[in-house]
């Protein structure tokens, strides 16, 4: 029969009824709201094996860990024995129950039974209602209704998650680790019998009062579950022999500027973290014993992050150091800080320039006195070597062959190589940092920089699988989500290069004062220093095929000290944390991306026309677009070699022809003091021609440069000082200023001079007739 047909059939009486009855049902199926609690939830922060790390308080005040999945079987079976022995055959209500809670309580003439399921328990504590007789009526509705819903095993997680347990304690996890200090997972029956009772009544039964009332229901309860057989003779009596605690344990507080960062972004959620709580705690012991080293000189901060290279996975974050304590500048989170980066940054120019076919591991680079645009940076050292190999200008981490290798590679695009690799704090344009960018001009973060440093190593380890591999920019540090797919793009380098700037630091000069390369167990460890302006910021890097190491010393505040070294405070530190670490042998040189060439032993560069002394030695296929020796020359010598003949004078006497190894007059200046095997070129016999090598170059002032001349103590207008470098240490120069004679200088060619504003030409004349001149400007 048609159904609206036969409802139009039926009376008046029966319609109201079959409406009434259809309401019912419809009301009953969306009575209960789709979520439940809406409560506020602790901050919960746990390692990779869910270990807690530490917690942060709810924003209500309750110490409420997030909702369970899951009822370890201990406090399963209390909570049914104590609380619904009928839990799994009834539908949310036991009418039995409701009949002896009414026989009890009229009996009594007083509430002492409320009948209540775990489920209608459930139902009571999300809706959070004073207790009527009406409400109990909601609780029995909305019980049957959870179960249709959810199952058992959902209802009991439900339950036990949101249950009080005296004080600001809520839940079996906050329940577990306050009372006993470990996890839910680890309660032993007695301590799961102390839980199970204590949400019946968590204001009367307290550890600093009623202690004995909650003993003996905790015993009574463990009686049962023996005679039900759930545990045995000697279970129960270990059982009742434990003690109950005596105060509630204060949580974890391992990595806790880590658990303030998720407090942070993920507030009131469980977090699985990346890191191992073995690590974790060890270093964090290592950076307290260090930092109380470095108090003495006044030195109150530090940082440590340690990043598994094979999994890309954070191990350890000590964000700080003493954080328990008042002390300005403790809780700051000094991984997420950005600090002026010192010297950190060399090893990827280098690394870039190797790729792009603009450098050579030994290529010489000049380090020599330099003023660009005012600019004028200075070795650690104050000193100058004229010519250093590019591979040992980064392991001595040398300034000024740094800037001279950014002004050939350009400012713009190592800028914008760095925002790819994910510098995130180098949000300025290129211009605003200038050549400063190499020496500490820009800032950035522990966690940035030693990402960075991971991808050189992460290159190296997915050679072996792919060349083009995609990776993420930044290591995992959450294990139950998945990294964002525009997080991830092709590495800064190829293998290649990572492996040969890789191999360059690993010649860098340890910290110990012991010879490291005699000891077979030590692991080979490629690293980088760097100290800021102000000796504001110390840093150390280290990489192994299995470990990213970067530490951070210095002062949260910003305060500088004089012995705020890298390779002095943050050095040894990286150290103690590898000798730790388990060691692992050193990457394998990468196969297929080195071509093999021949390259002059005393320039670096490839073989030039007159070079004799080669290697041949593995570079990258782009090297070989590099120039050819420029310094090795073919020249015309007396038979004693003690002078140059020129080629009319070739008949006059008997002359040999030799390959020479000559440098620019600056670069020899400063070199032949460190390097005593240096020979310069030997002057012209006289009368037999012109030089044609220029024997001398001005050291200061560059060509075009622009000087402000300083200002005597008493206001007067002050001096500039220039200085040449002649190849011949016994000539004499004569000096010219606008055509005007000045005076002559012997030795050492260096002279004070006061010009008026504006430009100016310098000339030096030789008492051989050569001539050199530079222009400048006076402002």
């Amino acid at each position: 029969m048609n159904p609206i047909k036969f409802f139009k059939r039926l009376s008046v009486a029966k319609k109201i009824m079959t409406i009434s009855i259809a309401l019912l049902v419809i009301g009953y199926i969306f009575c209960l709201p789709r979520q439940l609690f809406h409560v506020p939830y602790s901050t919960v922060v746990t390692d990779r094996n869910e270990e807690l790390l530490g917690a942060r308080i709810a924003s209500d005040g309750q110490w409420r860990f997030p909702p369970r999945k899951t009822t370890p079987e201990k406090i399963k079976q209390c909570l049914i024995t104590f609380e619904d022995k009928h839990f799994y055959h009834h539908w949310g209500v036991n009418p039995l129950s409701i009949g002896r809670a009414v026989y009890q309580n009229l009996k009594n003439k007083r509430v002492v039974s409320g009948g209540s399921t775990l489920t209608m328990q459930t139902i009571r504590l999300a809706r959070n209602k004073p207790r009527t007789i009406g409400e109990k009526i909601i609780e029995m509705v909305w019980a049957t209704r959870l179960e249709f819903r959810a199952s058992k095993e959902e209802i009991f997680s439900m339950y036990v998650s949101h249950a009080p347990f005296g004080g600001n304690v809520v839940g079996l996890d906050a329940a577990a680790w306050r009372y006993f200090g470990h996890s839910a997972e680890n309660l032993s029956w007695a301590e799961s019998a102390m839980l199970a009772v204590l949400p019946n009544a968590p204001a009367m039964i307290h550890l600093s009062k009623g202690r004995e009332r909650l003993l003996s229901k905790r015993n009574r309860l463990l009686k049962q579950l023996l005679e039900k057989e759930i545990i045995d003779a000697s279970t129960y009596e270990l059982a009742i022999s434990e003690p109950l605690p005596d105060e509630p344990h204060p949580l974890p507080q391992i990595a806790p500027h880590l658990v303030t960062h998720f407090y942070q972004e993920r507030n009131g959620l469980y977090t699985r973290s990346t890191i191992d709580k073995g690590i974790q705690t060890h270093i964090e012991n290592l950076a307290e014993r260090w930092s109380n080293e470095f108090n003495r000189s006044d030195i109150r901060n530090l940082a440590i992050l340690v990043i598994d290279i094979p999994t890309y996975q954070v191990v350890a974050y000590c964000g700080n150091v003493h954080f328990d304590r008042k002390q300005e500048g403790n809780q700051v989170d000094v991984i997420q800080s950005p600090r002026s980066t010192g010297s950190i940054l060399k090893p990827f120019l280098y690394g870039a320039m190797l790729q792009e076919g603009s450098l050579l591991p030994q290529m010489l680079l000049p380090d020599i006195p330099v003023n660009i645009n005012g600019f004028t940076p200075q070795n650690f050292s104050m000193q100058f070597e004229g010519a250093v190999p590019a591979s040992e200008a980064l392991a001595r981490s040398l300034n000024i062959p740094a800037v001279t290798m950014l002004q050939r590679y350009g400012v713009p695009k190592f800028h914008h190589m760095l925002q790819q690799m994910g510098f995130k704090t180098i949000n300025r344009s290129a211009s605003h940092y200038g050549l400063s960018l190499i020496l500490g001009g820009a800032e950035a973060t522990l966690w940035d920089v030693t990402n960075a440093y991971a991808q050189m190593g992460r290159s190296l380890s997915h050679h072996r699988v792919s060349m083009n591999v995609s990776q993420r920019k930044e290591a995992q540090i959450l294990l139950e989500t998945e990294e964002k797919t525009d997080s991830e793009e092709t590495i800064w380098a190829d293998a290649g290069a990572a492996w040969l700037t890789l191999s360059a630091l690993t010649e860098v000069n340890r910290p110990e004062e012991i010879d490291w390369k005699s000891i077979p167990s030590m692991q080979t460890i490629a690293w980088k220093t760097g100290t800021s302006y102000g000796f504001r910021d110390a840093w150390a890097v280290g990489v192994t095929p299995r470990y990213a190491v970067g530490v951070w010393v210095g002062n949260a505040t910003g305060e500088g000290k004089p012995g705020l070294i890298g390779a002095q405070t943050a050095g040894p530190v990286l150290f103690d944390i590898f000798n730790y670490l388990p060691s692992s042998p050193w990457f394998e040189r990468p196969t297929g991306v080195f071509v093999d060439a021949e390259i002059c032993r005393r320039s670096g560069h490839l073989k030039g026309r007159f070079c004799e002394e080669t290697d041949t030695v593995p570079i990258l296929p782009a090297g070989l677009r590099t120039e050819a020796c420029p310094y090795h020359h073919l020249v015309t010598l007396s038979a004693n070699e003690s002078h140059r003949i020129y080629e009319n004078c070739t008949h006059t006497e008997p002359t040999i022809q030799k390959s020479w190894f000559t440098l620019p007059p600056v670069w020899e200046w400063f070199y032949k003091q460190h390097h005593p095997e240096y020979k310069p070129l030997p002057p012209f016999k006289a009368g037999c021609g012109e030089d044609s090598f220029q024997p001398m170059q001005f050291i200061y002032p560059p060509m075009n440069a622009h000087i402000k001349l300083p200002k005597q103590l008493d206001g007067s207008k002050g001096f500039i000082t220039v200085e040449l470098a002649h190849s011949n240490p016994n000539a004499t120069l004569f000096w010219h200023l606008d055509d005007t004679y000045q005076t002559q200088t012997q030795d050492f060619h260096k002279i004070s001079l006061q010009p008026t504003p504006g430009k100016h030409s310098l000339t030096a004349v030789d008492g051989e007739g050569n001539t050199v001149s530079t222009t400048f400007f006076i402002e």
